[in-house]
C-alpha cells in the first residue's frame, strides 16, 4: 500500500531530535555544529600549529628507495670494523711512536665522528649544488695538489710525494680529487655528449682528469693513478661513449702508467719481484709481501684472535694501512676474511641498483664513477695482499687507517645516497 505524502512540518512542531520551536535559527546550524566534535576540532588544530621533534627527525632520514637504507647500512658496517681492525693492527706502532696504545685508533675514531655527519649532510643536499661547486672542487683539489708536487709544503713518503702539510696537519688532496674527478665528468659528459654528438670532442671533460693524473704521477703514486683511470673509463663506459674514443684516453693512460713504472727503480723492484722467482728470503722487496703471506697463512679459518697479531709487532710494514687486510686474515681468519669481501661485493650489488634504478645521466656516471673508485681500490688492496698483484700502496676504503681517505670515501657515498634517497621521486636537475 502506497503511503500518503508527508506534509511540510511547521515550525511550531517539534522536530525529532528534541528542538524547541524558540530555537529554530539554532535547528539548522546544529547539524554543522555536531559534523565536527570539540575534541576533534582540538585536535586538528593542535596538529596544525605544533610540529613533532620525533616528525621532524624522521623528516631528515626518510628516503624513497630501500638502496639508500642498504648502501648507508653497509658502508656504516665497513667503518665499524675498519675501527675495530686499525684499533688492533696499530696499537704497537702507536704505543712506539706516541708512547700510547690507543693513539692510532683515537685519530681514526675522530675521523669517523667528522665522517659519517658529512656523509648524512652529503646525503640531503641537493643535486643542484654539485652541478654549481664541481667545477670549484676540480679546481682546488687542482692547486693543492701543485702544492705537494712543487712547494715546499708537499711530503715524500714511502717513495710517494703525496701529502701536503699545513701547520702540523698532513692530508692527501688525490684522496679528495677522487670525489672531485667522479662529480666533474658526471655532470659535464652528458653536456657535451648532448652537444657535440659522437665526434672526439665528448672527451672535453676529460682535460681537467688528465692534469689531476698528470699531477699525480709526477708525485709518483702509482697506485692512485691506476684508480683514477679506472674511475675516468667507468665514466666513460657509464655515459656510453662509443668504444673506438675510450681508446684514446685508455692508451693515453696505460702510457703513461708504464713510462712511471720503468723510471722509478722502487717500482721495477716490485714489479720484478712480482713477475720473477717467488720470494724465498725476507728482505729487501720480499719484505712486505713475504710477511703479509705469513700473516694470512698463520690465521687459518678461524684466526688467531682479535688482537693476538704477530705480524703487527713491527714485522709486517704498514699494517694498519695498505696491509691492513693481512690482520684481518691472521686475526679473524678465513671467515673475517670472506665477511669483508662479501661487504664490498654487498656494495657492488647496491651500486648496480641504484645505476639500474637512474633516471637520467649524471647520476648513472658519477655512481659508477664512485663504485670503480671504492670497490675496484678495495679489490685492488686485497689483490696486492694475496700477492695477485705487484705492491701498489692503495689503502682499503672505510678499513685503513687515513683520515682523509676515510673522510672523501664517506663523502663519496653520500653522494651517492642523495641520489637514491630521490630515486622515484625527482630526476637530478
Amino acid at each position: 500500500m502506497t503511503s500518503p505524502p508527508r506534509a511540510r512540518p511547521k515550525p511550531s512542531v517539534r522536530s525529532s531530535v528534541g528542538i524547541r520551536p524558540a530555537t529554530a535559527s539554532a535547528t539548522a546550524a546544529a547539524p554543522v555544529r555536531e559534523a565536527v566534535p570539540p575534541r576533534s576540532r582540538l585536535t586538528s588544530v593542535s596538529a596544525a600549529h605544533e610540529t613533532s621533534p620525533r616528525t621532524s627527525l624522521s623528516a631528515v632520514f626518510r628516503a624513497d628507495s630501500s638502496n639508500y637504507y642498504m648502501l648507508l647500512g653497509t658502508t656504516l658496517l665497513l667503518v665499524f670494523i675498519g675501527l675495530i681492525m686499525v684499533l688492533s693492527a696499530s696499537s704497537v706502532d702507536s704505543f712506539l711512536k706516541d708512547d700510547n696504545f690507543f693513539m692510532g685508533f683515537l685519530r681514526q675514531g675522530a675521523y669517523a665522528i667528522a665522517g659519517v655527519p658529512l656523509m648524512l649532510l652529503a646525503s640531503r643536499v641537493p643535486a643542484t649544488f654539485w652541478r654549481k661547486w664541481a667545477r670549484v672542487f676540480v679546481l682546488a683539489g687542482i692547486a693543492l695538489q701543485m702544492l705537494v708536487v712543487f712547494s715546499p709544503l708537499g711530503v715524500d713518503s714511502g717513495g710517494n710525494r703525496n701529502w701536503l702539510a699545513i701547520g702540523g696537519f698532513t692530508f692527501q688532496p688525490a684522496e679528495l680529487l677522487k670525489l672531485a674527478l667522479a662529480l666533474w665528468v658526471g655532470i659535464m659528459l652528458p653536456v657535451t655528449m648532448e652537444k657535440y654528438g659522437t665526434t672526439w670532442r665528448v672527451l672535453r671533460p676529460l682535460v681537467p682528469a688528465a692534469i689531476i693524473i698528470v699531477l699525480i704521477l709526477v708525485g709518483g703514486d702509482l697506485g692512485t693513478v691506476l684508480v683514477m683511470v679506472a674511475m675516468t673509463m667507468a665514466a666513460l663506459y657509464f655515459a656510453g661513449v662509443d668504444w673506438k674514443l675510450m681508446m684514446i684516453p685508455l692508451s693515453i693512460g696505460a702510457f703513461g702508467v708504464l713510462m712511471m713504472a720503468l723510471i722509478s727503480p722502487n717500482r721495477m723492484s716490485r714489479i720484478l719481484s712480482f713477475l720473477g722467482a717467488p720470494c724465498v728470503d725476507d728482505s729487501g722487496a720480499c719484505w712486505q709481501p713475504l710477511h703479509g703471506t705469513w700473516a694470512m697463512a698463520s690465521g687459518g679459518i678461524f684466526g688467531v684472535g682479535l688482537g693476538n697479531s704477530r705480524a703487527k709487532w713491527s714485522w709486517l710494514p704498514a699494517a694498519d694501512n695498505d696491509y691492513i687486510f693481512a690482520i684481518v686474515g691472521e686475526e679473524l681468519g678465513l671467515i673475517g676474511a670472506i665477511v669483508v669481501i662479501a661487504l664490498f661485493i654487498a656494495l657492488t650489488v647496491i651500486f648496480l641498483r641504484i645505476i639500474r634504478a637512474a633516471e637520467d645521466p649524471t647520476t648513472r656516471i658519477v655512481t659508477g664513477a664512485i663504485m670503480v673508485w671504492l670497490v675496484g681500490q678495495a679489490f685492488l688492496n686485497i689483490a696486492v695482499v694475496l700477492r695477485l698483484m705487484p705492491v701498489l700502496g692503495v689503502p682499503l676504503p672505510f678499513v685503513s687507517a687515513g683520515g682523509t681517505a676515510l673522510l672523501s670515501s664517506l663523502v663519496g657515498v653520500g653522494v651517492v645516497l642523495s641520489f637514491a634517497r630521490t630515486q622515484g621521486r625527482k630526476k637530478f636537475q
